[in-house]
């Protein structure tokens, strides 16, 4: 056992068997807080907890999951180019959504945070967090956040909209396949166009094609909005 802790493939195979059992959990329950990344993340800390594993030890391998993680994403467009008519005959609602849903991503931050008298570092570090997570990882650096903070906050944040959006998507009579995908992409990113995936084609592409000009417009105009809102 020892030998196996000291490889990377330790942390490997604990992603995957975790990941794998969330799936089989979320399969069989259907329910979208029983999302295969979040059941594994849980089940990943519960067993280095229960057996006194350092996180340093899985690790080893949990950096190899983590460097494909930006690649991963890539595989996104492949929906969006089959839906690229659908893109362009919907150009300027699509990107007023997107900006629009990243604006209040990130004000609603400020407004939660400086209402609940969090500290600056924290806030910087819960900015980035409705964009991807290789994404949200780069732009909490640059702005001087906490990357393992923006990570929890983005994990956190793709699971509470993925959970959320079914029951506003109906409460607000919302069916539009255009709106539900980028609806999902740009508030949940990965998670939400996971979900948006499983809905319908049309749906994943919007999402797919929100992660990705959510992630840019996030880039942009967040060191810009820390200026103006003295964050």
């Amino acid at each position: 056992m020892m030998e196996l802790l000291n490889t990377p493939v330790f942390g490997i195979l604990l992603s995957i068997i975790s990941f794998e059992i969330g799936g089989i959990i979320y399969k069989r329950t259907k329910l979208a807080v029983f999302n295969p990344l979040f059941v594994s993340i849980i089940l990943s800390i519960v067993f280095l907890l229960y057996f006194n594993i350092d996180v340093e030890v899985y690790e080893k391998g949990g950096s190899f999951i983590n460097f494909f993680l930006g690649p991963a994403t890539v595989i996104l467009a492949v929906p969006l180019y089959k839906q690229i008519d659908l893109l362009k005959s919907n150009l300027i609602p699509i990107l007023g959504g997107i900006l629009a849903g990243s604006l209040t991503a990130i004000v609603s931050v400020w407004v939660l945070s400086t209402l609940f008298g969090i500290d600056r570092v924290l806030v910087l570090s819960m900015i980035p967090k409705s964009v991807t997570t290789p994404i949200g990882i780069e732009i909490s650096n640059q702005i001087g956040g906490i990357s393992s903070i923006t990570v929890m906050s983005i994990i956190i944040t793709g699971n509470v909209g993925v959970v959320m959006a079914g029951f506003l998507f109906r409460a607000l009579r919302i069916e539009d396949e255009v709106a539900v995908g980028i609806a999902y992409g740009t508030a949940a990113h990965a998670l939400g166009t996971s979900r948006a995936m499983e809905i319908g084609e049309k749906q994943g592409a919007m999402s797919s094609l929100s992660i990705g000009v959510a992630g840019l417009i996030t880039v942009l105009i967040a060191p810009l909005l820390i200026i103006l809102l003295n964050i």
